[in-house]
């Protein structure tokens, strides 16, 4: 018996492969020497982050991703101090 993928299986699929090329993209952009074919694949990356957003959007409006609560204007400053200073996440507060 075939099952068929359901649509918010192939969503939350494609939004996988997607945020996985997208840490490919940065290990490669980090390891290209080449000018031009560094901003190649930093147009590629360009890409794959719009499409990425978008599609998760999608899948956020149709109740496919769950996502966290937003952050407070606190929490935001939190993080960015913990950052500036060099904090572990275990040390934010």
């Amino acid at each position: 018996m075939q099952q068929s993928m359901q649509e918010k299986d192939i969503v939350l699929d494609v939004l996988s492969g997607t945020k996985a090329s997208l840490n490919s993209y940065a290990t490669v952009i980090m390891e290209t020497d080449n000018p031009t074919l560094r901003q190649t694949f930093q147009q590629m990356r360009d890409g794959d982050e719009k499409f990425q957003y978008d599609l998760y959007r999608i899948a956020a409006q149709k109740g496919y991703y769950i996502t966290s609560p937003q952050a407070t204007q606190q929490d935001m400053q939190s993080v960015k101090q913990c950052l500036s200073t060099g904090c572990s996440p275990s040390g934010m507060q």
